[in-house]
């Protein structure tokens, strides 16, 4: 098990890193467009590999089965040890994970909303398989299944493809992430810091730390 920050902001990110929890990072470019505009996407990215450790993901943004290709290549080429192409799911995008697969390029099928999506990638070669927890929530359905299904299934077959749920939106997601049997959970800043924060424990803390201060007190 492992958690992901799913960010692309190096500051931050180098921050998060240092409580020792996080395995890796997941970008995206609709991250990279609202946190960085104006960023040259491979300067970012090589700042995010310099202050992190483990895979990183970066996105394909192009649609035919030639271009995603050259663009992972450029990609891979930053770090080929961490880089993993991030391929959004599609019959181009199948054929394109085989392709890098057969070459040991480690990839990231995304946009996944169902367990049948996740299998085929899976058989496909993708190291990981990302369903989107918030989006399937917002089509009305419950994720929880999906996930599940996709774990024992991906089990069953002995398929090697680590199942990543992001999209999260609240720290309950994140909490049936874990329980469902998702291998690594990507979440953003603001709920990997709700993922500390208790009411209980900061009055527990805060109780005896006073009784510390007021020792020999009358």
């Amino acid at each position: 098990m492992a958690f992901f920050i799913d960010s692309s902001d190096p500051k931050e990110i180098k921050d998060l890193f240092g409580w020792g929890v996080l395995s890796g990072v997941t970008t995206n470019p609709l991250i990279i467009a609202k946190e960085a505009p104006d960023a040259d996407l491979g300067e970012r990215i090589k700042e995010i590999l310099a202050v992190s450790h483990g895979d990183v993901s970066v996105e394909l943004t192009t649609e035919t089965e030639h271009e995603m290709l050259e663009e992972a290549a450029i990609y891979h080429a930053w770090d080929p040890s961490r880089i993993t192409i991030k391929v959004p799911m599609s019959e181009h995008g199948l054929r394109v994970v085989h392709q890098l697969t057969k070459k040991g390029v480690k990839t990231n099928v995304t946009c996944l909303m169902a367990m049948n999506q996740a299998y085929l990638a899976a058989l496909a070669g993708a190291t990981y398989v990302s369903i989107f927890s918030g989006r399937v929530r917002d089509m009305g359905y419950d994720v929880r299944p999906v996930i599940e299904s996709t774990r024992l299934i991906l089990d069953r077959e002995g398929l090697d493809a680590k199942i990543i749920v992001g999209s999260m939106r609240h720290l309950m997601d994140v909490n049936e992430a874990l329980e469902c049997g998702a291998h690594v959970p990507t979440i953003t800043p603001p709920i990997l810091r709700k993922l500390v924060w208790h009411p209980r424990t900061i009055e527990t803390i805060n109780e005896f730390n006073t009784a510390w201060r007021n020792r020999g007190k009358k």
